[in-house]
């Protein structure tokens, strides 16, 4: 079981800035003391030294759970992963040759969209028949399935290019789902895939869902991996590098007129209000996504 404390979640902000500061040569010491100070305030501040946590349970909720949720809301603005993504996705799909894509978890489409406005031939295969509603709403002419990432209902060496994008982090094990694109690409073809960037999971606040079976909140199992993990399961499967990008936070991304009041107490994104300063030192410009581009063995590099 995990305690998520507003508070706890607070000083580590505090923390990461100063941490963060003094490694980039960016903490002078009126920052240094400006997040001392903040921190004696945050720790007598009423409404947070009186504010309970939540004791939460991982893994009691799925992420099929979760995505019935967001699907009639996950492509709205906003959303600063997909923000910072999309555009180094779409700039790596658009230097690679027509033919027949997988969008795997293809999600409400918005890849698969793209992907058939550059003349692809595209199938969509996603777990969630929440998410799948929305994409054959906008694309009612496009192969959908709903099927899992671990037994794609493909033959051997169907398509030319497989993208999967902000999916892997529900994957327990990369080596098996990425047997599986390796298995319907045709030689030569190409994989193109974005996952949250571990940093991401240290940084953020972790919210918790809805109870699970015990009656307690429960935590959706996230999987973050350093870069090398994406490569010990993708070498020895044939797959070769062509790129790989980090897309960082913009900067000055927490509006300070959106802060709401009176400030939260409970575990919230908004909780960055409390310390804006302290916030944008140890988020903006942090990696939020990982991006790979490889090509399997067997045809000349495009």
């Amino acid at each position: 079981m995990t305690y998520l404390s507003p508070l706890g979640y607070l000083l580590g902000i505090e923390g990461a800035a100063l941490l963060r500061g003094i490694r980039e040569a960016s903490a002078d010491q009126a920052f240094v003391e400006a997040r001392i100070a903040e921190i004696r305030t945050l720790l007598d501040a009423p409404a947070l030294a009186h504010a309970e946590g939540v004791t939460a349970t991982p893994g009691t909720i799925t992420a099929a759970d979760v995505y019935q949720e967001w699907a009639p809301h996950y492509d709205a603005p906003g959303n600063d992963m997909i923000d910072v993504e999309q555009p180094v996705v779409r700039r790596i799909l658009d230097s690679l040759p027509t033919g027949t894509v997988l969008d795997a978890a293809c999600g409400t489409g918005r890849h698969t969209a793209y992907l058939r406005e550059l003349g692809h031939d595209v199938i969509g295969v996603d777990a969630s028949p929440e998410m799948l509603a929305q994409a054959r709403k906008r694309l009612p002419d496009v192969e959908f399935h709903e099927a899992d990432l671990h037994q794609l209902p493909l033959p051997d060496n169907a398509v030319d290019t497989v993208v999967c994008t902000l999916a892997l982090t529900h994957v327990p094990e990369l080596a098996p789902v990425l047997a599986e694109f390796a298995r319907v690409l045709r030689p030569g073809g190409h994989l193109v895939l974005s996952d949250a960037h571990q940093l991401v999971s240290y940084l953020r606040p972790t919210l918790p869902r809805r109870p699970g079976p015990d009656g307690r909140p429960s935590l959706l199992p996230e999987y973050h991996r350093p870069l090398s993990a994406y490569l010990a399961a993708a070498l020895p499967l044939g797959f070769q590098v062509r790129h790989c990008e980090e897309p960082r936070r913009p900067r000055h991304s927490l509006d300070s007129d959106t802060a709401p009041d009176p400030l939260p107490t409970h575990m919230s994104w908004d909780l960055l209000h409390w310390c804006p300063e302290a916030s944008a030192a140890a988020l903006d410009d942090s990696p939020l996504v990982a991006i790979w581009h490889f090509q399997l063995e067997g045809a000349p590099r495009v």
